[in-house]
């Protein structure tokens, strides 16, 4: 089992800066890939972006890439979401999961891979 735990989400206008943070435990971190997700108001859950254990492969969703960075830090057990130029778009509730049956995937992930999920963190961008 898995704990996860975000931080760092808040208010921002158009073009700002944020970044996520997870904080993982339960089990061994750098064993496993993690992603981050994210459900606007009516929107289903979308794939964010992911990273294998090492922090040396990932994955971006097309609306965030050249955007947003993903990264982990096995020696805190935490993996990052760096967010520039945010758009009112990227409003959401953003969700860190892991995918503990794996150290990283050959495509891109989907939902259904991801076994944990934290508890989410809100970030809303203003215009």
């Amino acid at each position: 089992q898995v704990q996860l735990v975000e931080s760092g989400g808040g208010l921002v206008q158009a073009g700002d800066s944020l970044r996520l943070s997870c904080a993982a435990s339960g089990r061994a971190f750098s064993r496993y890939a993690m992603g981050w997700f994210r459900q606007a108001p009516g929107k289903e859950r979308e794939f964010v972006a992911g990273i294998n254990w090492t922090g040396r492969s990932t994955y971006y969703a097309d609306s965030v890439k050249g955007r947003f960075t993903i990264s982990r830090d096995n020696t805190k057990n935490t993996v990052a979401l760096q967010m520039n130029s945010l758009k009112p778009e990227d409003t959401a509730v953003y969700y860190c999961a892991a995918d503990v049956r794996t150290t990283g995937w050959t495509s891109k992930p989907e939902e259904a891979d991801f076994g944990s999920w934290g508890q989410g963190t809100q970030v809303t961008v203003s215009a």
